[in-house]
């Protein structure tokens, strides 16, 4: 996986191989636009995290949501705190609390626009190498 960071910063180790494992598991599903969004300088923000994908069926957003989940449970040992959105599966979100992951339909994800909510965060964009 390559990673390319806007507005570098350092972070923890544990956060990297997080990030890395949820953004590996996204891209071997073939996930669009995978990115990370650290909202650690944020005051208001909910969690230290947000990774951000979409994919163009529900048949997708679901398959990219039990991988994402099956990989952190068995790379990381973390199992999901809460999770909403699979029954329509237009947009799911898997909590784990530090990190919050967004996995959306497309249309649903240029609706939304999360990443212009969040525009002061520092943004890190991950591709397959």
């Amino acid at each position: 996986m390559k990673q390319k960071t806007e507005n570098k910063t350092t972070r923890p180790v544990e956060d990297l191989t997080e990030l890395s494992v949820i953004a590996d598991a996204m891209l071997e599903k073939k996930a669009k636009e995978v990115i990370s969004l650290d909202l650690k300088k944020i005051g208001t923000s909910i969690s230290d995290y947000f990774v951000i994908c979409n994919a163009d069926s529900t048949t997708q957003v679901v398959a990219i949501s039990d991988y994402v989940e099956e990989m952190m449970e068995e790379k990381c040992g973390r199992s999901v705190l809460r999770k909403q959105g699979r029954e329509n599966a237009f947009w799911i979100i898997l909590d784990y609390v530090d990190i919050v992951i967004h996995i959306f339909k497309t249309d649903q994800r240029a609706f939304y626009r999360l990443e212009d909510l969040w525009a002061d965060a520092v943004k890190t964009t991950y591709q397959d190498e």
